[in-house]
């Protein structure tokens, strides 16, 4: 998940050799010797066992850092099992979902891939995912209470409800959404830096964010702003963090027009168009708010584990706090996810099932890409360990209490399909142009969205039959 121009791993796993050639069915090519002709000639006279080869194909995503790091990874699953080799697909994130669905399309689909939870009711229904399920449960390596739940139960569906039955993925990550902070500009304006224990409030982030919102250079603009959040990715905390939601309990209507939902999306738009706290839409067409971040030139951006190998060269010190809290005095934000599963087709099945297990729960594996500075460790032991290492950021616990505590599914993977949450920030830059009200806008806004809702709806039952 990756947010910029765009936005979530496990117990040890060293799968003996012997399970591997047991798994890949290998076959002895000894024969009697000659003198020997109808009696079973012994072990040590036979000729040495070929390993079957094995293909599988791994299709995924990332920017320049995750697709190196998951290389080296792959390349010491194929160390570790003889006779398997893996093709690398790698497309960018934006290409991604297209390739995979057409890939499913056209009946070729990988034999390992990244897919978003979002989609995985339809590819169990459709047939396409491979239950893991045996795999996991044959591993004595595998500890599936030692992998985040939160992560799992993404994955696991038994038909009806996402979260019980069967395993149909394991996570590549959790990608807890954090919120960082420039430090170095706290420090040279002198204000106290955030309690990284307790969130501001609206009020108090309002008040900090005037006061770092500056011309610098004294030519009669503004040059650095409190913040430039993107309402795609930043609106849930407000949203929820107000105690509101997109849906009711039961996942079936948009609440969108709740006021407590259009009083947390109007906050939001007064930080552009109120408070004058964020670049206006030119000057952010001018300078993009993730390259002002890059610059020094914000106060607060989101941070994601994935931009941690990236941000160790900002030319500033940064660190982690809380989202500011609204009317519930909790901070709220996502925690997404991408899961790796298997195809039902695949040739292998238990060398595909074997690679998902590799590249997201394995000690040897998820130390790889935990050192690559790319994620946080699905392995519950191994990120409470991580978290109180030295490094940027300091307060990598912020992540952790984002998965233990304050973190939400993004409201789109939460139904059948995304287009009605979709729909939602495709149509709403009146509101942040100051064009239309939260309320109005909102009151026109959620019939439309609860149409493409009650088709997703319609479209879950249909494919069950």
């Amino acid at each position: 998940m990756v947010r910029k121009k765009g936005l979530v791993s496990i117990l040890a796993l060293t799968v003996a050799l012997s399970t591997a050639l047991a798994g890949c069915g290998g076959k002895s090519d000894s024969k009697a010797d000659d003198k020997g002709a109808g009696t079973t000639a012994p072990a040590s006279t036979t000729k040495s066992e070929k390993v079957e080869k094995k293909d599988l194909t791994f299709m995924f995503r990332g920017g320049t850092d995750e697709q190196k790091a998951y290389e080296s990874v792959v390349k010491k699953f194929e160390d570790d099992h003889p006779g398997v080799k893996v093709k690398i697909i790698m497309t960018t994130a934006d290409q991604y979902a297209t390739k995979l669905k057409a890939s499913i399309t056209g009946k070729s689909v990988p034999d390992v891939f990244y897919y978003d939870p979002g989609d995985l009711r339809a590819y169990v229904n459709s047939g396409t995912l491979l239950d893991l399920t045996p795999y996991v449960e044959k591993n004595t390596n595998i500890d599936i209470n030692n992998i985040w739940p939160y992560g799992v139960n993404f994955y696991r569906y038994d038909g009806n409800v996402v979260g019980k039955g069967n395993i149909y993925g394991l996570p590549k990550d959790v990608g807890p959404f954090a919120f960082g902070y420039n430090k170095t500009m706290f420090e040279k304006a002198g204000i106290p830096l955030p309690d990284k224990d307790k969130p501001y409030t609206w009020e108090e982030f309002i008040d900090v964010s005037k006061k770092l919102t500056k011309d610098t250079n004294g030519d009669g603009k503004l040059d650095q702003f409190a913040t430039g959040l993107n309402v795609q990715w930043c609106l849930q905390s407000f949203v929820w963090s107000n105690g509101a939601d997109w849906l009711d309990a039961t996942n079936t209507k948009v609440t969108i027009d709740d006021p407590k939902f259009t009083e947390a999306l109007q906050y939001f738009a007064d930080m552009q168009n109120v408070y004058k706290i964020t670049p206006t839409i030119a000057e952010a067409q001018t300078l993009d708010t993730y390259q002002r971040w890059m610059k020094g030139e914000l106060a607060f951006f989101p941070v994601g584990p994935w931009d941690m190998s990236t941000y160790e060269k900002l030319p500033f010190d940064y660190d982690l706090m809380p989202f500011p809290a609204g009317s519930t005095g909790k901070s709220a934000t996502w925690l997404g996810s991408l899961g790796i599963g298997a195809s039902s087709k695949t040739k292998y099945p238990q060398e595909a099932a074997e690679l998902v297990m590799y590249l997201t729960a394995s000690k040897e594996g998820m130390k790889m890409l935990v050192d690559a500075h790319v994620q946080i460790p699905n392995l519950i032991d191994m990120a409470k360990e991580w978290a109180a290492t030295p490094g940027k950021p300091e307060n990598k616990q912020e992540f952790l209490d984002v998965v233990n505590d304050y973190g939400r599914a993004i409201p789109g993977t939460l139904t059948y399909n995304a287009e009605w949450y979709n729909l939602f920030f495709t149509d709403i830059q009146p509101v942040l142009d100051g064009k239309k009200t939260a309320a109005d806008w909102a009151k026109d806004e959620q019939p439309k969205m609860q149409k493409l809702l009650d088709n997703a709806l319609e479209q879950e039952k249909k494919s069950k039959k």
